[in-house]
């Protein structure tokens, strides 16, 4: 075989691979779950990523969530549990393969009014709460359906500056900002640099970001 068709060849292969790994992706404040151990969280029915418990109820939401996220969830804790509210009220509208029937954005738009409401007391938790559970609702919805939503990683920043560069927060404004590498890597660098106090934030930052090293040294060298 001629060298011309055999790259050919490798290039289509290579092109279909890429776009089926990008499919298989999928969003990734939706489809990549954060490791929380036992920690406890909305119902769930396994590990998979939308394995929502089918018998649920959505009228449950709100009070569950906010139940939830007490002033002692850590913050990767509470990253899981918006995910899952999120899946829940949101995602579940579009990917028939939930099982779970929601209609509208009734649910969705009343938790992101209590989230919203408990920020304006001005706690660091609940500001990035709110936020972050309005760029996860962006990342599960098509666009033209949140353009009227706040922007939540104004508010994730908010939260961050007021705890003085939380690195699980860091870690969270890295998940958000995806879509521009340079400032996913800043806020990356800024989370490594707190994860060897926190057990839970480095569990995740290798599980989410394994393709830039297997421990927290080869972590931090691809962000030199």
């Amino acid at each position: 075989m001629s060298q011309k068709p055999y790259r050919l060849i490798t290039l289509i292969v290579w092109i279909v691979l890429s776009v089926y790994q990008e499919a298989q992706a999928g969003p990734p404040l939706i489809c990549h779950p954060y490791d929380i151990g036992n920690a406890k969280s909305l119902p769930w029915n396994g590990k998979e990523w939308r394995d929502i418990k089918t018998d649920y109820d959505l009228n449950r939401l709100a009070d569950d969530t906010l139940a939830l996220l007490t002033p002692d969830v850590p913050v990767i804790v509470r990253m899981e549990t918006l995910r899952r509210a999120v899946i829940y009220s949101v995602w579940a509208r579009y990917d028939k393969e939930v099982g779970y029937t929601v209609r509208d954005g009734k649910i969705a738009n009343a938790l992101l009014a209590r989230l919203q409401d408990r920020a304006q007391a001005g706690e660091a938790l609940a500001v990035f709460d709110a936020g972050y559970f309005v760029e996860t609702w962006k990342n599960a919805a098509p666009r033209n359906e949140t353009t009227t939503l706040p922007n939540g990683y104004a508010q994730v920043q908010k939260a961050i500056a007021m705890r003085n560069h939380d690195s699980a927060m860091e870690f969270a404004a890295a998940v958000i900002r995806y879509d521009d590498k340079a400032m996913q890597r800043a806020h990356l660098q800024k989370a490594v640099a707190g994860a060897d106090a926190n057990a839970l934030l480095s569990r995740n930052l290798l599980l989410h970001f394994s393709d830039r090293g297997r421990d927290l040294a080869a972590l931090r060298a691809s962000l030199r």
